[in-house]
């Protein structure tokens, strides 16, 4: 293992690889990961698999198999991604073992386009959950209003989430809130509370690259100063939100129960600005109990000059606060930010899954 990965471990940090293909699996790259680099995990999008099928030759096989069956296009990307996501879960099977579920993760996401359809997303998340078929496999669902129903209705199923695209304090309170009632609706069905695990997706990166358009544009020497401070500082005060929810009677009386925590998970944590150093979303949000899920060159930067230097959350909340007021007096909306972020979030998700069914429809008619 690094230096630097293994302290950020010892710190009680899950390290996530945030990408996941073919090639990386049959080439062992995701093995080598898991072996040098502490990685415990990968989490997937839309946007990840449609860059694995857009290069490579890893899907030809499996492509030419679905085609000369006649398999439509969504059910082709249905097969391939629940194909791969099935493969990783085994190679992460004894990392779940040994870590009694809260590790060895892989994550699988419903079709953005379900992201304000309760129903539509309850049911797929119970179809992927099916199809894939490994205890490991997390299903990711965003944090948009209705997704906090389906969320409820999946845990309540016995089935583990992860809950995507958190910009906000207050939704983030509705994705605890959406999966304790999930517990209790599991409990009431007699389903295993400890086998029932969930992430909380909290997205970094992309908050400090919307408030610092918003700084730049304001342009005094009071708002450059806030730059690339916001995104920290939110997440900082996630975990807060997160310690002060699991310490609720009401959260007491479920894990009492064997019920598990929703962790934090640090998502988006590459860093967008060049004059930002690029472990700044990782060595900044050091602290027990969080998954930091990292595309692979942010892994590779810690792995290489990481500076870890213990729990960079436990006394932050404080000067969160000030960072986050002090943008605020500028005249600069944290809910507006956060809403934006949610529906750009969505929308990307959706343009990646568009650019998905088209690649794989050209490799369908390719195989004909």
């Amino acid at each position: 293992m690094t230096e630097s990965t293994q302290k950020l471990s010892d710190v009680g940090v899950s390290i996530w690889l945030d990408d996941l293909s073919r090639e990386r699996i049959s080439s062992g790259g995701l093995q080598k990961l898991i072996a040098e680099k502490n990685v415990v995990g990968v989490t997937t999008n839309p946007t990840i698999f449609a860059a694995a099928l857009a290069k490579g030759e890893s899907y030809d096989e499996q492509v030419q198999t679905l085609a000369k069956s006649g398999t439509n296009v969504t059910d082709a990307v249905f097969e391939i991604t629940t194909d791969d996501v099935a493969t990783a879960s085994d190679i992460f099977k004894p990392i779940y073992d040994e870590t009694k579920g809260f590790d060895g993760r892989v994550s699988i996401e419903v079709e953005p386009g379900l992201a304000h359809d309760a129903a539509g997303t309850f049911e797929q998340a119970k179809a992927l959950y099916a199809k894939v078929d490994r205890e490991n496999v997390l299903i990711k669902i965003p944090a948009t209003v209705e997704g906090l129903e389906a969320i409820t209705n999946t845990i309540g199923e016995g089935i583990s989430v992860n809950v995507t695209l958190i910009f906000s304090l207050e939704r983030y309170r509705d994705v605890i809130n959406a999966y304790l009632a999930g517990l209790e609706k599991a409990k009431e069905a007699g389903h295993d509370l400890s086998k029932i695990h969930s992430v909380a997706s909290f997205f970094v990166s992309r908050v400090d690259t919307e408030i610092d358009k918003r700084l730049n544009e304001i342009g005094t020497d009071e708002a450059l100063a806030l730059k690339s401070k916001a995104g920290v500082a939110n997440a900082q005060l996630a975990y807060e939100v997160w310690t002060q929810a699991f310490a609720t009677e009401r959260a007491l009386v479920l894990l009492e129960a064997g019920a598990n925590t929703q962790r934090p998970l640090w998502a988006s944590t590459g860093v967008k600005d060049p004059s930002v150093p690029d472990t700044t979303y990782v060595v900044g949000l050091a602290a027990p109990s969080v998954v930091n899920t990292m595309p692979e060159k942010t892994l590779d930067a810690l792995a290489d000059h990481g500076v870890v230097t213990g729990d960079t959350i436990a006394n932050s909340y404080a000067e969160a606060n000030k960072v986050l007021d002090a943008i605020g007096a500028l005249g600069i909306s944290y809910a507006e930010v956060t809403e934006l972020l949610e529906k750009e979030g969505v929308e990307k998700f959706i343009v990646s899954w568009n650019e998905l069914l088209d690649t794989v429809t050209a490799a369908l008619k390719a195989a004909e």
